[in-house]
């Protein structure tokens, strides 16, 4: 089955996101402050000052649900949703992301352990947290991996029928398997290609887009310090965006960064154009990644130093004035 073009946010403009990292941190109990943090209202401000309109906030689901099908922490539920209020107080669209690879304490989705259907109360129970919200997006799940693509998308279809049913409408992003790479999307050694599979998604309220992910260094992973790979990447989107077209859908670019090394710079410009020429398949990007408790010599972090941006900073905002390519 394929669907038909689906509607972006209600404002129409195009999303230009950035991570920000840090309740995605430290060990589950571990204490609030001491091993994950939401971002601060001054973190917030300075992304929504150079233009940024969306924040894609990972956090964990065994933090918020500590057991599953249970209720959520209340302290926890409160932290997430006090982030989702400044950012908003920002003028910022909120992506949800669970940050957990397809996982609950390190246990596959589909597994005996954690069932398809504990997936989908988690999110029954997050989309009641922010109904009829329309500037809160629902990632499905941060880089699902080893499970197959017939399989991701059972749990998937299963999640966005519980989001359904609470009545919500919010835009729902999902993830492919192999950890939703555009080089390994119509292809990879993982089993049936996520492009062979995942247009099988189903949604009653047809609002929903496929999320990507896509770096540049030798292994695709974003670990290196070098973005040797930058032509193979711009290709990677090329080869998803042709996928989309073909089946009439829409596709997001939730993660992809270079290093600060100069050479790296003019492909992380060539990243944020692909997306941007081509709003009529894409709703946007946000870049990997900032928040408060990146080390300074983090190469990917575009977290301000001592009031100073850095160079992935320079060449983003170049995207931000009333001549870039993207809808406003």
């Amino acid at each position: 089955m394929t669907a038909s073009v689906q509607p972006a946010l209600a404002s129409g403009a195009c999303l230009r996101g950035i991570n920000l990292a840090g309740a995605e941190f430290g060990e589950v109990g571990e204490a609030y402050g001491k091993g994950y943090i939401y971002p601060s209202a001054e973190t917030i401000g300075y992304f929504s000052q150079k233009g940024f309109n969306t924040v894609r906030l990972p956090f964990l689901w065994e933090r918020l649900q500590p057991k599953l099908y249970g209720a959520f922490d209340k302290n926890e539920a409160k932290r997430l949703a006090d982030a989702v209020e400044a950012i908003r107080a920002g003028g910022m669209v909120t992506i949800l992301d669970p940050h957990n690879y397809g996982r609950y304490n390190g246990t596959l989705i589909g597994s005996e352990e954690v069932p398809q259907s504990a997936f989908a109360d988690f999110w029954r129970r997050l989309a009641m947290m922010f109904p009829q919200r329309p500037d809160i997006v629902f990632g499905l799940m941060n880089e699902p991996y080893g499970i197959s693509a017939q399989d991701w998308l059972s749990s998937a279809n299963s999640a966005i029928s519980a989001i359904r049913q609470t009545g919500a409408i919010n835009l729902v992003l999902v993830p492919g398997t192999a950890w939703t790479g555009a080089h390994s999307w119509l292809g990879g050694t993982y089993g049936t290609p996520n492009a062979t599979v995942m247009a099988n998604i189903t949604d009653p309220q047809n609002n929903y887009a496929y999320e990507v992910h896509q770096y540049l260094d030798t292994d695709f992973s974003g670990k290196n310090d070098e973005c040797s790979r930058a032509e193979d990447a711009v290709k990677a989107l090329g080869s998803f965006a042709s996928w989309l077209r073909s089946h009439r859908l829409r596709g997001f670019l939730g993660e992809f960064a270079v290093p600060r090394k100069p050479e790296c710079q003019a492909a992380l410009a060539d990243m944020v154009n692909v997306v941007e020429r081509s709003p009529d398949i894409w709703l946007g990007w946000s870049y990997w990644a900032a928040g408060e408790w990146w080390p300074a010599e983090e190469p990917l972090n575009i977290q301000p130093v001592n009031g100073e941006d850095r160079p992935q900073m320079q060449t983003l905002s170049r995207f931000f004035s009333e001549h870039s390519g993207c809808n406003q």
